[in-house]
């Protein structure tokens, strides 16, 4: 189907979901205010005026960028935790669904590492601190489940351990290029066998 004889409301949506794009790979890079209407309009070829046609502010499109990426997230945990049969399959394929949202979500990842801080003082994104602690309860609880079952040590802080593995995942998103030799799966892979296993020879060599 051509895009003349398209729906308009196809059309729209997917302009939508195109200038999303484009603000989230702006407010990822620059910052989310360093970043201007006029930046995101310029950088879409249109002019701010037309910008307003889909969306009344930067504020609200950094909310949607922001809220698909952690509906998503939470529905992938919740997903793990009903069809993980034990804790560390649990804590590995939250590991590799973490990276695996690098993917889709590579730059509202970054936008919540970056800018959470600043965003958390206005009241529409009250709900990124209950996000972060959902996500925190998550993986502490399959922790302290690994802990009760005998798969991970007893004498593990949970919330160290949780702390340690967050910025572990998260953080390579300031590095991660989606077009390079290593894909996420297999960096997801690697730091899978570094948290389970260590670096160190298993004779201590």
């Amino acid at each position: 189907m051509s895009s003349r004889n398209r729906p308009a409301r196809e059309s729209g949506s997917e302009r939508r979901a195109e200038l999303l794009a484009i603000a989230a790979e702006l407010f990822a890079t620059r910052g989310f205010l360093a970043t201007t209407v006029r930046d995101i309009a310029d950088a879409a070829g249109i002019l701010s005026g037309s910008l307003y046609h889909h969306f009344d502010s930067k504020e609200s499109m950094v909310d949607e960028i922001l809220r698909a990426f952690l509906d998503d997230q939470r529905r992938t945990n919740e997903q793990v935790l009903r069809e993980a049969p034990d804790p560390r399959t649990a804590i590995t394929e939250l590991v590799r669904q973490s990276f695996a949202a690098m993917q889709e979500h590579r730059a509202a990842i970054a936008i919540f590492q970056n800018e959470s801080k600043y965003l958390e003082q206005l009241d529409r994104f009250d709900y990124l601190t209950q996000a972060a602690n959902d996500f925190e309860r998550t993986w502490t609880r399959v922790l302290q489940d690994g802990q009760r079952a005998g798969v991970f040590r007893a004498d593990l802080n949970v919330k160290l351990a949780y702390r340690f593995i967050r910025d572990m995942v998260w953080t390579t998103v300031h590095w991660y290029n989606p077009r390079g030799k290593l894909t996420a799966s297999a960096i997801a892979d690697q730091y899978v066998k570094i948290l389970c296993e260590g670096i160190a020879e298993p004779d201590g060599r």
